[in-house]
Formats: C-alpha cells, structure tokens, sequence
C-alpha cells in the first residue's frame, strides 16, 4: 500500500509542515528523555510544573486540530470552548498519570498532523478564529503549533536550547515577535528595539530612531530573549545589560 501524504502542494505551507513536525519531534524527544519522576518537578515557565506544560503542549494539539477540522468541514469548531473552559482542562490534565500525559501529548500530535495531511489543497486559504479572536486563514495553524512545540521544548527545563531551532526558525521567531509589538507599540507604549544578530543580517536594520533600543547576540540569544526566556547573552549597543523584553503573545 502506497504511503499517504500531504493533499497540499504549496512550496511554503509544505516547508512550514516540515518545520512544525520537525519541532513536534523535538518535543517529544525532550519529553521521553523525562523519567516518570521528572514530571514533579517545575519547568521554565514561572508558575507551571512540567505536568502543567506536557498538558497545555498536548492539549493546544487538540486546540489547533479543531480549527484544521474547521476548515474542513466548514462547521465552526473554536479552540476552547472558553478561557476559562482551557484553565480547567490543563489543571484536570496535569493530574494524569505520567503514562497517560505521554499518550496524551504523542496522540494529540498524530491526530493534528493526519488532519492537516488531509486537508484539501482549495481548503487551506479557509478563514477560522483563533483563542485570542484573530481571524486567520488555516494555514497559519502550521505557525502557531511550530512556535508552541519548539519553544515549549525548551521550557521542559531539561536541555533544550534555542541554539537547536533551524536559523529560518529563529529568523521566523524574531520577525514574529517585532510584527507583535509593533501592533502594540502605540497603544502600549512599547519601546523600539533594533535588532543585531552577530551570526544573520539583521532583523531589523539598523537606523536612526530616537528613543531606540539596539541589542546584539546571537540569533539564538536574542529569539531566547525576544520570547521572555532570559537575557543570557544579549547586550545594548553600549554594552550594558539587556532590559526585560515585552509580552510577546
């Protein structure tokens, strides 16, 4: 029997279903090196033990597969049912037994990825909302379980790096994070930030804007940093230390 494979041919959502599998398998690395035990313990994210993450990442799967199923069927089928809806079931989930959070995070990812493989090619320009109300077409799907998976990875808190993601991955990130504060800068008063990666061109080129803040790193360092992981290795143009980074989603 011939191998099943992906209905879309797009060049750029095919690249994008690469780098999200890619990331889910990295994921699920981080995740099967954990013993049992290891789920006690807390992960990166301030407030969350590893329970509470394995859970989010398994159950955000679900999330995305019900917007694929969306644009399938053209039958609305939101994320969550409601914020408060998400809150219960990761705290529910984050009880299950290790075995069960594994299950839950490996069968959550092959449902998403046989619904986005089966997605017809004239349904991935189909419109759906996101949790935070944003209307996108499916495709974007492919994006935000890219960045959940990857990022995520690393929050485990057990070796992960952002020294691991692909260079399109960081360059994807770090663009990503801009265009988000960008929306917000006004309304927010964010600060500007110039970007310098020591090892890419970079993101953003450097000019001059009053009030601006230039950083340099690594594109690692700074994706770590954009993202709110820490200013490891990421100074101002004069050397001093990095400030906090803004929210970013």
């Amino acid at each position: 029997m011939a191998a099943r494979t992906d209905l879309v041919t797009d060049p750029a959502i095919t690249a994008s279903l690469l780098l999200a599998r890619r990331g889910q398998a990295y994921f699920s690395r981080k995740l099967n090196e954990l013993a049992d035990a290891d789920f006690e313990e807390p992960s990166l994210l301030t407030g969350w033990d590893r329970r509470h993450l394995i859970a989010h990442v398994g159950l955000n799967a679900r999330a995305v597969t019900r917007l694929v199923e969306w644009a399938a069927t053209g039958i609305e089928t939101p994320m969550y049912s409601s914020p408060a809806a998400r809150v219960e079931e990761i705290a529910f989930s984050a009880t299950l037994p290790p075995q069960a959070l594994r299950n839950l995070s490996d069968h959550a990812a092959i449902h998403l990825t046989v619904e986005w493989r089966d997605l017809p090619e004239e349904a991935w320009d189909h419109e759906v909302r996101t949790a935070q109300g944003r209307v996108v077409p499916v495709s974007e799907t492919v994006w935000m379980r890219t960045r959940e998976v990857w990022i995520h990875a690393v929050d485990l808190g057990n070796g992960g790096r952002f020294e691991d993601f692909p260079s399109e991955l960081l360059d994807a990130l770090l663009a990503d994070v801009l265009r988000m504060w960008d929306r917000r800068r006004e309304a927010e008063g964010l600060p500007l930030f110039l970007l310098e990666p020591l090892d890419r061109v970079a993101v953003t080129p450097p000019a001059a804007h009053p009030g601006a803040v230039t950083l340099r790193g690594t594109a690692a360092a700074l994706t770590r940093w954009a993202t709110g992981r820490g200013t490891q290795g990421v100074s101002t143009s004069t050397g001093g230390p990095a400030p906090r980074a803004p929210r970013w989603l």
